[in-house]
């Protein structure tokens, strides 16, 4: 037989021609966008022909008569015993202009195309929106009764359905798929559409929360969903119904059409929980009945959607989901369809759709793989920082120098800041021998001696960045004071939170200040903000240290919101506790499993690649949440911890000074009992058992 297709170089259309072109004797021309010749040689090796077989026609679907010339009509004419027409754009996003153009004009431009060459037979693959929103069972013989078809899509597929019924003098079967998803096989699959636009938030909700956790789902309406393979083995076998060996049909296919659909169907929310379970997010124990958004009168929606405050806002959550604009007015999708018509024509071919249970890790894996928006995004650090301006405070031991290193390799001009300057010269030489070891023959390092809780100091340094690099793209306020006393032993020490104040929170808001007018200016900037796990889990014993770090946390989340539409992010990173210089005096430590300076410098590299608001550990996060949620049972057990490890040396009152230096002020943790120093700490196996099950509490 010979055929004639346009999509060819779809997804649907190429597998279709594969499929025609495996039948014995088959050939077939289609039609081919000038310019698009490129595409021939991948063609033809996926259908594993040859040019003899499969011959391109040039042209174009918004010309008439597809654009093909008198002289070459006449060629063709007589030669195709069926002509497909599958070329159409399968886009909610798309303008309607453009869906017009295409959709409408190409079809009734691709009929006359086919009755000018005399083709036996138009299959016209249409798509089940062609119904509209209808409310109820729409069978395979309605058509007129459509209703709520306004969406440019919707309207485009009923009006160019009603073009090969109204218009085209030739036999014609319609072909109505679902929501067509990838290959049920391999998974393969061309674009994100349909249910794949809820496939980043399955994503995040798994990077957030372990599968077990029980989640909360919306039921929503019934959609159907397809796999291509099934489609194309439908329009496939239907199509040759009565011709060839098939002389007297069972099933009859002129003028009718066919709802290429899934019997079973699915509510939204059961989809979305099939597709979660084969991400191994969390499960949705409970759904709630989208319908019960209905109450809100349509006047008011339609007022609160015309405030630009609200649409910025709405804009805002559709783009952070990954959701086109209009597919929140599908989720209470009405429209059941019947397949009578469908299950008559395949009975007794072997074809049947496969349960969506089966097959959706297999599209799962294949998005994941090949699709997910995350795979075409530069995620080196290298990318995000490469070429570009990154000032580092605390730069020269800890997590800064860890960081500082990672940013030297990866091409960013490194500045540092210490009080040191001893420390800050060796950590010049270790950060430039780190570069150099791993690639980077030629790395930019600069040193800069200042105390950033010092506001003259602070000043100058601001300056001398600015004449000597016109600011930064990228400020580390990693600098910190951390002090581990109980309130009880802080009476007389309101210096202890006078000091933590001055560097933790005014230290990095005066490096910030002097710095965010240049970030300003160019529209782009990045500041990442260390806080600390214990803001999450208001760890006891570090009052000082925490409220000084939640004070950073708050402005920092009104600057992020000041700054969203300047070009400016913020992210806090809540580290969790560090195995560093100021943690070394602190004996318990030894005991417990902290983060290396080189994991706590990745939670850094991947704010600056990211930037979100916020970093946190799974831990951190779900001590918030238990907070929140239920705050007494949150200080139940951080009193139970707060009694299960004992104070520092020096909140004990050792003053021997065998615990003094930078770190004594986290304690030298000698002493077994309160008030008797000398004696070397001893914790329980349950206070090593908890801190190894609460790895980077702060204790």
């Amino acid at each position: 037989m010979h055929y004639f297709v346009t999509g060819a170089t779809g997804f649907i259309g190429k597998r279709l021609v594969k499929t025609l072109l495996a039948r014995r004797g088959s050939k077939l021309h289609f039609l081919l966008r000038e310019g698009s010749q490129a595409k021939l040689a991948a063609l033809y090796k996926y259908w594993g022909v040859s040019k003899a077989r499969a011959i391109p026609v040039v042209g174009d679907l918004r010309s008439k008569k597809l654009g093909v010339s008198a002289a070459d009509l006449g060629a063709l004419k007589g030669q195709f015993d069926a002509v497909y027409h599958l070329a159409a754009i399968y886009d909610l996003n798309a303008d309607a202009q453009h869906q017009i153009e295409v959709n409408i004009d190409g079809t009734r431009n691709l009929v006359g195309f086919a009755q000018a060459v005399g083709a036996r037979h138009l299959h016209h693959v249409s798509s089940i929106a062609a119904a509209g929103l209808y409310d109820g069972v729409f069978r395979e013989d309605m058509f007129d009764e459509a209703k709520h078809a306004e969406h440019p899509y919707f309207m485009t597929k009923h009006e160019s359905e009603k073009i090969v019924r109204r218009e085209c003098k030739l036999p014609w079967t319609v072909y109505r798929p679902a929501l067509v998803v990838g290959d049920s096989q391999s998974g393969e699959m061309e674009k994100i559409d349909g249910p794949y636009y809820f496939f980043k938030a399955i994503q995040r909700m798994r990077q957030l929360l372990p599968p077990w956790f029980p989640a909360v789902g919306l039921e929503g309406g019934r959609i159907n969903i397809v796999p291509v393979d099934f489609v194309v083995r439908c329009i496939d076998h239907i199509s040759h119904i009565g011709r060839g060996p098939l002389k007297k049909p069972r099933v009859e296919i002129d003028g009718k059409t066919f709802h290429v659909v899934d019997p079973s169907g699915y509510r939204i929310g059961e989809v979305l929980d099939i597709f979660s379970k084969a991400a191994h997010a969390p499960k949705m124990n409970l759904y709630v009945n989208a319908a019960l958004l209905g109450f809100v009168p349509a006047g008011v929606k339609k007022g609160l959607l015309a405030m630009p405050a609200v649409r910025r806002l709405r804009s805002a959550v559709m783009k952070n989901l990954g959701l086109p604009e209009d597919v929140m007015s599908f989720l209470n999708w009405p429209t059941r369809y019947d397949h009578r018509a469908l299950d008559a024509a395949l009975a007794g071919s072997g074809i049947e759709c496969p349960r969506l249970e089966d097959y959706a890790w297999v599209l799962w894996d294949y998005w994941e793989r090949h699709l997910d928006p995350a795979l075409f995004i530069d995620r080196s650090l290298q990318g995000a920082v490469g070429g570009k301006v990154v000032l580092v405070t605390g730069g020269s031991s800890g997590i800064g120098l860890a960081s500082a290193c990672r940013f030297a390799q990866a091409g960013a001009t490194t500045l540092i800041c210490a009080r040191d300057a001893d420390k800050l010269a060796a950590a010049v030489r270790e950060i430039e021998a780190y570069a150099r070891e791993r690639g980077n023959a030629e790395p930019k390092v600069f040193s800069y001696g200042a105390d950033i809780a010092n506001e003259a100091s602070c000043a100058a340094l601001v300056q001398t960045i600015q004449e000597q690099h016109e600011g930064v793209d990228f400020l580390i306020n990693n600098a910190g004071r951390s002090i581990r006393r109980a309130i009880e032993s802080s009476y007389e020490r309101f210096h202890d939170f006078e000091r933590t104040m001055q560097l933790n929170y005014f230290g990095s808001l005066r490096i910030t200040l002097g710095l965010l007018p240049g970030m300003v200016a160019k529209k782009a900037g990045h500041v990442v903000n260390l806080s600390s796990i214990s803001v999450l889990v208001n760890a006891p014993r570090f009052s000082a240290y925490v409220a000084s770090k939640a004070a950073l946390d708050a402005w920092t989340r009104c600057a992020g919101a000041e700054f969203a539409d300047r070009g400016v992010t913020f992210t806090t990173v809540n580290m969790p506790l560090v195995r560093t210089p100021m943690t070394a005096p602190t004996k318990i430590y030894d005991s417990m499993p902290l983060l290396t300076p080189e994991e706590a410098a990745e939670m850094i590299v991947q704010a600056c690649i990211d930037k979100p608001v916020r970093v946190a550990t799974r831990l951190g996060v779900f001590g918030e949440v238990l907070q929140a949620v239920a705050p007494r049972v949150t200080q139940v057990a951080m009193n139970t911890t707060f009694r299960m490890f004992p104070d520092s040396a020096a909140a004990q009152g050792d003053t021997s000074g065998k615990g003094s230096g930078k770190g004594s002020e986290r304690g030298s943790e000698r002493g077994s009992e309160r008030g008797k120093p000398g004696a070397r700490t001893k914790l329980s196996a349950e206070a090593i058992a908890l801190s190894q099950m609460m790895r980077g509490i702060h204790f």
